[in-house]
């Protein structure tokens, strides 16, 4: 009796798929791990008041003095750093998601900004810009008297 052998020419190919598809995963995954580490923005939020701009940046576990806020040629700036937390030994971590390192946030500021009254407190994660507007550039409303002596004629 004959033994028939079937013929896979493509059998060993799905193991070296699978080698490659490995191999990117573990190359991209340690490059994002990497990135998470160096370079984020905070998210931010901006509103306007009759009075004032105001700026909220969420910075948690950020220190108080790796914050520095900024104003210079109407260019709001705030850099800073969160750092690593280094109590837990990199090995322990099972999935590093949030970004640490030097963040910068710039916004232009318009004209009616008083540069020299600007206010920057850090609360509960959260550091509030307070920009308040030059007095003659707040709305104003101006009384309109009318004559009831003259009917137009």
């Amino acid at each position: 009796m004959n033994t028939i052998a079937r013929l896979e020419p493509f059998r060993g190919l799905s193991t070296l798929q699978d080698q490659f598809n490995r191999f990117f995963n573990e190359s991209f995954r340690n490059h994002a791990e990497e990135s998470a580490l160096t370079t984020w923005a905070p998210a931010v939020d901006i509103y306007e008041t009759p009075n004032e701009l105001v700026v909220k940046a969420d910075l948690p576990e950020v220190n108080e003095k790796d914050i520095d806020v900024r104003v210079e040629n109407n260019l709001l700036t705030i850099r800073g750093e969160r750092k690593f937390e280094k109590s837990v030994s990199e090995e322990n971590f099972l999935r590093v998601e949030r970004t640490y390192g030097a963040f910068s946030r710039s916004f232009s500021l318009p004209n009616t900004v008083n540069a020299e009254a600007i206010a920057a407190e850090y609360k509960n994660g959260v550091l509030t810009v307070t920009l308040p507007k030059r007095e003659e550039s707040k709305p104003r409303q101006v009384r309109v008297s009318v004559n009831a002596a003259s009917n137009g004629k």
